[in-house]
């Protein structure tokens, strides 16, 4: 169970890079705009929200990351604590921004959470 639950970590982290380099560095091209169906003009007047949000899901991945390499009790907190963030974060873009993000960050979050709590 405890090499299902680090996988889970590690594709939630990867998941949160991802989501780092769309809202950072692809915003305002095809990639970025796709997203949310932003004209070049909208992309370009909002990049620096999603890269302030890009650089949010970058703190997300580090700390996932630091919970999978760090030794235990520290790396079981820190994967709990920013799997706790990352269901909420999920939830709350859910409820106010677009409910695709309910399947997209929060239920990958809340099964990779299961899994670590479990595996304790």
């Amino acid at each position: 169970m405890q090499t299902l639950a680090n996988v889970l970590v590690g594709l939630v982290a990867v998941l949160h890079l991802y989501i780092l380099v769309l809202e950072m560095f692809l915003w305002e091209r095809k990639p970025g705009r796709g997203l949310h169906g932003f004209d070049a003009e909208m992309a370009r007047a909002t990049a620096p929200l999603a890269a302030n949000q890009g650089l949010y899901n970058g703190f997300l991945a580090a700390g996932l990351i630091w919970g999978l390499v760090a030794d235990d009790p520290t790396g079981f907190a820190a994967q709990v604590f920013f799997l706790a963030c990352v269901v909420v974060a999920g939830l709350y873009g859910a409820a106010t921004a677009n409910r695709r993000i309910l399947f997209a960050q929060a239920l990958p979050g809340a099964l990779a959470l299961a899994a670590v709590l479990v595996a304790r």
